[in-house]
């Protein structure tokens, strides 16, 4: 059969091949690289609320950086001109009074007395404790003088300002803290004010458990539980002296008093 072209008819032309195979036709946004950026455009408006409130806020925000340096200056001038010198005038203070303490401790009677006094009023010009507790209340030194008053207190016959001042005396010092506990027990004991004592005697033979504070407490606590006629607890005090403590002086007596108790 015979071919020919209509008029005006073109064949269509092949699709010319893609020169660069880099090319791409159809561009198709991923929806990570779309939430990528709708999270860097809520960054920027979260950055751009926060710099309007440091422009409107400035004034308030550099008061109140001002009033934190104001803060640190003046916590350091008053470690260095303050608290350092009243803790050296605390401690000049003290050191009358500590040698009085050690001579009342090492006397005996009416001299003992006299010298307690002198360790709570003051003697050669310095303060007593119960003026240095109170002048130098945030030293270390007017800490340990509530401990010295409240001793001075306790063998002067004065047992309410002996506890009184016993529980303002704070310390890391294990020993002394556990013999403040236990004086406490003491004064309260002379009160005639068994149940108490005995709370005390009991926490400060707990507070240390060594062979010199906690048989002296453990039998004070045994006595006392015997007088408040308490014998079951009384007995549990004898024998834990008895069987953990065999060595000390407290346990020497113990045997007659675990007879009393059961």
């Amino acid at each position: 059969m015979a071919t020919f072209n209509k008029r005006g008819y073109k064949a269509p032309k092949e699709k010319a091949e893609k020169l660069d195979n880099n090319y791409i036709e159809d561009v198709n946004v991923d929806e990570k690289d779309s939430a990528t950026a709708k999270a860097f455009d809520t960054l920027d408006q979260s950055a751009s609320r926060a710099e309007d409130f440091v422009a409107k806020n400035q004034k308030y925000i550099l008061g109140f950086l001002t009033i934190v340096a104001l803060a640190t200056v003046s916590y350091l001038l008053y470690q260095k001109f303050i608290a350092e010198p009243s803790q050296e005038e605390a401690a000049n203070e003290l050191f009358v009074a500590q040698q009085n303490f050690q001579k009342a401790v090492d006397a005996s009677g009416t001299k003992a007395d006299s010298l307690y006094s002198l360790v709570l009023k003051g003697s050669e010009g310095k303060f007593g404790v119960v003026k240095i507790a109170d002048e130098y209340s945030g030293t270390d030194a007017g800490n340990l003088a509530n401990y010295y008053a409240g001793i001075s207190y306790l063998n002067t016959k004065k047992y309410a300002e002996a506890i009184a001042s016993l529980e303002k005396f704070k310390s890391d010092d294990i020993m002394l803290s556990t013999l403040a506990i236990g004086a406490v027990g003491d004064a309260y004991a002379q009160q005639n004010k068994q149940k108490e004592a005995l709370e005390h005697y009991i926490k400060a033979a707990d507070a240390n458990k060594n062979e010199l504070t906690r048989p002296r407490y453990l039998l004070k606590a045994g006595k006392t539980a015997l007088v408040l006629g308490n014998k079951a607890d009384a007995l549990k005090y004898f024998n834990d002296i008895k069987d953990n403590y065999e060595a000390t002086p407290e346990a020497q007596a113990v045997d007659a008093l675990i007879g009393l108790a059961q």
